[in-house]
């Protein structure tokens, strides 16, 4: 009798994790560029997975360029993981959004949101910035998405290409903008 207890117990926590986890895919994304009045002419379409690219070996996302201090608006909506600074992104941000991905907005100049926070996809969540690894070159925004559900049919034989499982190109949801 007990058994069955603990069995139609765990049977409910592992449809709920599954409702959970599917609902987060079913959620839209709706992404738009994060910079605010950005268009195609302020980014480079061919640095996304350019290498070599420093420390990095390559490049897993797309740099935005704009004036320092313009606004950092959310690309889309989702709970702010991590707002803070680290040595190679300087002040970032890392959001946990639709599809359960990631999205980490980097070198910013100012923090305009928390950790555990929620944002829409209008959210200011910062400015345009140089920190970082960024310190000494022209201001902008590192703009990377990562799935935490790996694509296993994108890797490849590229340097570091087992890690394009993980990280998606920005450039092809900004395609439809501008």
């Amino acid at each position: 009798m007990k058994i069955k207890t603990v069995l139609k117990k765990r049977n409910k926590i592992l449809i709920c994790i599954l409702i959970f986890l599917i609902v987060g895919f079913l959620i839209p994304q709706n992404l738009q560029m994060p910079v605010k009045g950005a268009t195609k002419s302020d980014y480079n379409a061919k640095t996304f997975w350019f290498s070599p690219w420093g420390k990095s070996v390559t490049h897993k996302g797309v740099d935005i360029f704009a004036k320092k201090g313009n606004e950092i608006n959310a690309s889309t909506s989702g709970l702010v993981l991590y707002s803070g600074e680290i040595s190679m992104g300087g002040k970032f941000i890392l959001v946990l959004g639709p599809k359960w991905r990631l999205h980490y907005y980097a070198h910013l100049n100012e923090l305009k949101t928390s950790s555990f926070s929620f944002v829409s996809k209008n959210s200011t969540i910062g400015t345009v910035g140089t920190s970082g690894n960024a310190a000494g070159k022209s201001p902008h925004l590192h703009y990377s998405i990562l799935t935490i559900i790996p694509y296993v049919w994108r890797i490849d034989s590229d340097r570091q290409g087992w890690k394009k499982m993980f990280y998606l190109n920005p450039i092809e949801y900004f395609k439809s903008e501008n």
